[in-house]
């Protein structure tokens, strides 16, 4: 079965344009996995993506996901509900252009709907301006959680491309 999906790609270039959100329960905290843990990056694909038709790493075995979460451009960011997991975000920092990709971002289904989105993503976007780079960008599409493109757009966000492939 063949279905059309809308992917958007979004970027923003300056940390003074990100529309910040601040706001966020005591008992939830975002820390950065040092040193890699790549179960955490595999179980967060897999129970977030399994909404959204994330299908490309299903077939990794572990070396390849050790290999991937062990690339000293890639940053993974959890966030925590006091030890409970909630979220995350990956960074990969591509050197030669100088900029840094949002290259997944999500909550688990029980932690939607709780503004947590809107303060994972202005969190990962503060830290990747940490590398300072020309510019963060990110992808996401039809498929992904009703709210994955406003929220973008509501940090500062602006759509630089937008493609409709056929999966």
């Amino acid at each position: 079965m063949s279905l059309k999906v809308k992917r958007n790609y979004l970027e923003i270039y300056s940390i003074d344009d990100l529309i910040d959100v601040k706001i966020i329960p005591k008992e939830f905290k975002i820390e950065l996995t040092d040193p890699p843990n790549f179960q955490l990056n595999k179980f967060f694909y897999k129970n977030i993506g399994k909404n959204h038709r994330w299908t490309d790493r299903l077939s990794w075995n572990d070396n390849q996901w050790i290999n991937y979460t062990t690339n000293k451009n890639l940053r993974t960011y959890i966030l925590k509900n006091k030890n409970d997991l909630a979220g995350y975000f990956e960074l990969i920092y591509h050197s030669s252009e100088n900029e840094v990709e949002i290259a997944y971002l999500g909550l688990l289904e029980e932690y939607h709907n709780k503004k947590l989105g809107s303060y994972l993503l202005s969190i990962a976007i503060k830290e990747s301006f940490l590398q300072k780079p020309k510019r963060v960008w990110v992808h996401t599409c039809s498929l992904d959680h009703k709210n994955a493109l406003n929220n973008y757009l509501s940090r500062g966000m602006k759509v630089f491309m937008t493609e409709t492939v056929q999966i």
